[in-house]
């Protein structure tokens, strides 16, 4: 291959220059509306402002913008005549874990309270799954959604470190206490707090490694390590998992990288901190293996939980409970414990059998494999450095979801479905940049080389 298509592989083909250009150009031309009414949903439900002001409430902000998010989309494809979603690896199999949820609905324990999960939580996750897809389809957007997750961590992660400095703490029965978290939906439990910004914190550092510029990386930087501290003091096991998962995928990255001495320094942090760390997390952490020294009884239930819903899988492995119904499987097993079991892989299982859990497990293999695999494609070339590390944010994010779905009932929930969207996303931006469209056309200088 020459020299000059070595060079110049990432860049977008010229207008007209090959018969793809049109597709990435589509991309450029579309609506910029759905993605703000997107930006404006993920605000709301990320950091709620309709409690700290109350007038806010009737207007229904997230229900709002989510709608006019997808009407604008529908008809921005509509009226350019182009397909209303990609049918990414991730589309299709999210549409046959929705089709199979649906179809077991009329075998459902309670099939009223199946219907009710997909209708009002279930198609809204979808929905801004199928918007981030489809609406995140340029590098530029790609960047500001990214810098906005990033920024909006920032309140989340203060307000935990504000409320451990404070004392807020939310005491059990044995008086170990948590933190309380942020007042928002997704975040108000202290572990749900932690698996938030777990999920956001390699967004940030995507970001970070990626800018060139000084101030940008000083900002992000600052952000993330906020984000890191705020995870710790939330005193969750779950959440310290995921940020070791985080850690050790960072510095592996980046031992096969130019910027190596980043690894190093990452490690150099992570020793100066120790004696930091909050008095008793240590012992604390420790319950994660000798579940039998949990003095709050959290990490023995937990146990029993799991150990009930692979027994309820073992004897329903088709279509388990029905969607939304693992806490009544739970109830079969237990007793009327009214709990779900805290575990994403073992809720679909119980819920949707053995085919919901395939289905939940190859979204988020597919994920973590279409980002690694954008990031691949431009590891090589210090031009695509920037793809390279948005690539590899969201697919460290995905790695996160992997660990703390292990402690969280949320199979159903935004988490999942908003880091797999980003994953369409940076695969087909990383298309449109690799190629000049979103097609595997490759640019005509490449092919004369080759």
């Amino acid at each position: 291959m020459s020299e000059v298509a070595s060079r110049d592989w990432w860049r977008r083909t010229a207008p007209g220059a090959a018969a793809s250009a049109p597709a990435g150009a589509e991309a450029e031309r579309s609506s910029a509306v759905p993605f703000w009414a997107l930006t404006a949903f993920t605000y709301v439900m990320l950091l709620a402002p309709q409690n700290s002001y109350p007038v806010l409430a009737p207007l229904r902000l997230a229900l709002l913008a989510a709608v006019v998010a997808m009407a604008a989309h529908v008809y921005d494809r509509m009226t350019r005549q182009q397909p209303i979603t990609v049918l990414a690896r991730e589309v299709r199999i999210t549409g046959a874990l929705v089709a199979w949820g649906v179809a077991t609905v009329p075998l459902s324990t309670w099939p009223g309270g199946s219907v009710s999960l997909i209708t009002d939580l279930y198609v809204k996750s979808i929905a801004i799954f199928l918007l981030l897809a489809n609406t995140v389809n340029t590098l530029g957007r790609l960047r500001k959604m990214m810098w906005a997750l990033t920024l909006m961590t920032i309140p989340l992660a203060f307000t935990g470190v504000q409320n451990f400095l404070s004392g807020s703490f939310v005491r059990t029965g044995d008086g170990v206490g948590k933190i309380v978290g942020y007042e928002a939906g997704l975040t108000k439990n202290p572990n749900d707090l932690a698996m938030m910004l777990n999920l956001l914190l390699p967004i940030g550092l995507g970001l970070l490694l990626g800018a060139r510029s000084l101030p940008a990386r000083l900002a992000v930087a600052a952000v993330v390590g906020l984000d890191a501290i705020g995870i710790v003091v939330t005193f969750s096991r779950a959440g310290f998992l995921a940020l070791g998962a985080t850690t050790i995928g960072l510095f592996a990255t980046m031992c096969r990288r130019p910027e190596r001495g980043w690894a190093w320094a990452t490690v150099v942090v992570f020793v100066a901190a120790l004696p930091l760390l909050p008095a008793n997390y240590v012992s604390f952490l420790g319950t994660i293996t000798d579940t039998e020294a949990d003095p709050t009884g959290s990490a023995q239930h937990r146990r029993e939980q799991q150990l009930a819903a692979l027994r309820y899988i073992a004897t329903h492995p088709i279509v388990g409970a029905g969607i939304g119904m693992s806490i009544q499987a739970m109830n079969e097993e237990m007793g009327p414990a009214w709990v779900a079991v805290h575990n994403a892989y073992l809720q679909a299982g119980t819920d949707l059998g053995l085919p919901g859990l395939v289905l939940i497990v190859l979204l988020v293999a597919q994920g973590i494999r279409s980002a690694g695999g954008v990031a691949r494609r431009f590891a090589a070339h210090p031009d695509g450095r920037e793809m390279f590390y948005l690539a590899k944010g969201i697919q460290l994010s995905l790695c996160s979801f992997t660990v703390s779905a292990f402690f969280a009932p949320v199979a159903y929930h935004f988490q999942l479905y908003y880091v797999a969207g980003l994953a369409v996303a940076v695969t087909l931006v990383g298309r449109a940049e690799t190629t000049g469209a979103t097609s595997d056309v490759r640019p005509p200088a490449v092919a004369r080389a080759v």
